[in-house]
């Protein structure tokens, strides 16, 4: 027959027999084993039930903790092999199926409140113990003197059967008595402990306040004092305490003795120690971890006059790609490497290397001359990259790019530097990588501008914030005005109206160009539709509206358009779509496909600032357009006579191959008069610029449209 597998309360009772049979011998209790399990097992159900609940509750922890002292679990020891039991089993057999790095995480934080839970209560029976101490000291006080008459018998009970370590001395410092816990605190014996002198005790780590206090106690200046201390052990170790020393006077009030009572805080700073560590320090690279870094940063920033900071922010250029193609074991191990690569270039007093998260890292470099300082290490940095990685047999080149914030100490804060190091890190990205690049104030509030937009862009299309300006389209030949180019505009309630150059970037990188552009096409052609049915007389009107390459490639373009076409009633041959020659460049079929849909339809098709995309000639036949829309560097000369006759040939060309291949030529920024004559003798077929008419509201090109008409 198959056994049955465990169920929940078989695991429960296992994590507990193996949590009593490690506490079992240092705890001080008259049960047996087995009913000392019996006693763990309803805090074992506590922790589980702890493990697994919806939040976290610290005070379940503590619970446990304090009922182990109720346990008469008073030895450190317990609790270290508690803490120990619950890190390597509580996961184990209490965590179930759940996702075990955040069972893990809940369980350090369990261990962290139980060792909270367990010192407050040893703290309050120590207290407690205290005052009993303190009344059997207070009453015995003349019996010291006098060889503790009466009430010996009572006192030895008491300083012997304590759980912390209480010593007696007199005022010069001579150790008359100690008791059998500060013994084993301090692991030495009663003769080694007897012959020696308060004031030897002395430890590097004792706060500045803690002799002062006790020259003032032996001195009679005061009855008490409470402090953490550290003592140096026979054997090099140190022993934290938290130290309570008294005064006792004799019968006429003066002082006699001094009363030292410890509890033994070793384990609990250890373990506090560890979880600081683990807060601070990020768990792959062991580098100091964005928690740590701003507290560094920020007590950098507040130093005094005369100190400056030098802060280098580095991010991996083609991280993603790494992660993708040889998996993330191997990003790891990358990034592991690349730590310990930084980690040897920040040695120097005053610097620290950070791991922020992903592929994040900084470097941190303090004093009064970190503009030279931070300049090296930011040269360090990338000399240290230069070394290919070898990751599975592969050596991979390593390329990064650093931005770099340096200045005086307390005029920004951390969050503004980073901000500052953050932008100025993707400005050496977009410069091509692999360098850095020093900050720069206007830099910076460019791009905080630019995210300002960004953030800024869906709720203004929700609120109706752009409106559409009209340039008009003018034949070369007769002067007429043939139709309009449609120019989205953002009125901004900060900035005011903004082109779309400060903009359609944005939205195209936000993917927000889709929506726009959707919403320009169908107020274009509604405006166009209007347009033809006030002025029919005077011809067909046709509207140009511009397409993104993100809007070339979203599968709804087509259908889209037609369904705008429609609801508007306006003719396809209406209608002229301008895509930049830019973004054809190498467009295969797939690309192609639905402008060429949109064109067996009847709608036109324009290429955009052509010439500037030094695309293949040959290629045009192969494209769906019916218009090149010459771009204005080709024409800006024959704003002056006579024009540059390198130009005109060029112009003539491309008008000439256009016309053979039956597409029209459209010019862009016409501005003068003698500009305009020429290109209508070269044959353009319609122009548009300032020339004509800026771009402005529907109704000017009602007025241009109905001028021509009389006319």
């Amino acid at each position: 027959m198959t056994a049955e597998p465990d169920g929940p309360e078989d695991r429960l009772r296992r994590f507990a027999t193996i949590w009593s049979r490690a506490v079992f011998p240092v705890t001080s209790t008259s049960l047996t084993r087995p009913e000392f399990e019996t006693q763990l097992m309803p805090l074992a159900r506590r922790l589980s039930d702890a493990l697994l609940a919806r939040t976290f509750e610290a005070a379940e922890g503590q619970a446990v903790g304090a009922a182990l002292i109720d346990a008469h679990c008073t030895d450190p020891e317990a609790l270290s092999r508690t803490l120990d039991c619950v890190d390597a089993y509580l996961v184990l057999y209490c965590g179930e199926d759940g996702p075990q790095e955040a069972l893990r995480t809940r369980s350090a934080r369990l261990q962290h409140a139980m060792a909270a839970g367990f010192a407050q209560a040893l703290r309050e029976r120590t207290l407690a113990e205290q005052e009993a101490i303190s009344r059997a000291a207070m009453s015995a006080r003349s019996l010291v003197a006098e060889a503790l008459h009466a009430s010996e018998a009572r006192f030895r009970a008491v300083f012997e059967g304590a759980a912390i370590g209480i010593g007696i001395a007199d005022l010069e410092g001579n150790i008359l008595q100690v008791n059998g816990a500060l013994l084993r605190m301090f692991g030495g014996s009663e003769q080694s402990m007897r012959g020696r002198k308060v004031t030897e005790w002395t430890h590097p780590d004792d706060a500045p306040q803690v002799w002062p206090l006790y020259e003032e106690l032996v001195r009679g200046e005061r009855e008490h004092y409470h402090v953490e201390k550290a003592f140096y052990r026979p054997d090099g170790t140190a022993l934290w305490t938290n130290l309570t020393v008294s005064l006792l006077r004799d019968a006429d009030g003066r002082p006699q003795y001094q009363l030292a009572l410890m509890e033994d805080t070793t384990e609990r700073r250890l373990l506090n120690l560890r979880l600081r560590y683990e807060a601070t320090h990020d768990a792959l690279t062991g580098l100091p971890n964005r928690t740590l870094f701003f507290e560094r940063l920020e007590k950098a920033l507040s130093a005094g006059e005369g100190q400056r900071f030098g802060l280098c922010y580095l991010d991996l250029d083609g991280f993603k790609t790494i992660n993708d193609s040889l998996g993330h074991a191997a990003g790891d191990r990358l990034l592991v490497e690349v730590a310990d690569r930084l980690q040897s270039c920040a040695t120097a007093p005053g610097e620290m290397v950070a791991r922020l998260g992903g592929d994040e890292f900084v470097a941190l470099t303090t004093g009064p001359d970190t503009e030279r300082e931070v300049d090296e290490l930011a040269g360090r940095i990338m000399n240290a990259l230069v070394t290919p990685i070898s990751i599975d047999g592969r050596d991979l080149t390593v390329r990064g790019s650093i931005g770099v914030v340096e200045g005086p100490a307390g005029e920004r804060g951390p969050a503004e530097v980073l901000r500052s190091a953050d932008i100025t890190m993707y400005r050496a990205k977009s410069a091509g990588g692999n360098r850095f690049e020093l900050a720069d104030p206007e830099a910076d509030a460019r791009a905080i501008t630019r995210h300002g937009l960004t953030t800024a862009l869906p709720a203004a299309l929700d609120r109706g914030e752009f409106f559409i300006e009209y340039q008009p389209l003018v034949h070369l030949g007769d002067g007429s005005v043939r139709g309009a180019e449609a120019l989205v505009r953002w009125l901004h309630p900060q900035h005011g109206v903004l082109g779309p150059d400060r903009f359609i970037p944005l939205a195209e990188h936000t993917g927000l160009i889709v929506p726009l552009g959707r919403w320009v096409l169908e107020q274009s052609v509604r405006q166009a539709r209007l347009w033809q049915e006030r002025h029919a007389d005077a011809g067909p009107l046709r509207i140009n509206v511009n397409l993104s390459p993100c809007q070339l490639t979203h599968p709804g373009l087509v259908q889209d358009t037609v369904d705008i076409l429609e609801r508007s009633g306006l003719d396809p041959d209406a209608l002229c779509l301008e895509v930049t020659e830019s973004a054809l460049i190498g467009a295969d079929d797939d690309l192609l496909k639905p402008l060429r849909r949109l064109a067996e339809m009847g709608v036109d098709i324009a290429l955009d600032d052509f010439g500037t995309g030094y695309s293949n000639l040959a290629n045009l036949r192969r494209l769906p357009v019916s218009i090149l829309k010459l771009d204005r560097s080709f024409t800006q000369s024959m704003q002056q006579f006579p024009a540059d006759p390198v130009d005109l040939k060029i112009v003539e060309g491309i008008v000439t191959l256009a016309h053979s291949l039956n597409l029209g030529v459209t010019v862009e920024g016409v501005e003068t008069g003698a500009q305009a004559e020429q290109l209508r003798i070269l044959g353009c077929d319609t122009a548009q610029g300032w020339y004509y008419a800026r771009p402005g509201p529907p109704e000017r090109l009602h007025d241009l449209a109905l001028v021509d008409a009389v006319g």
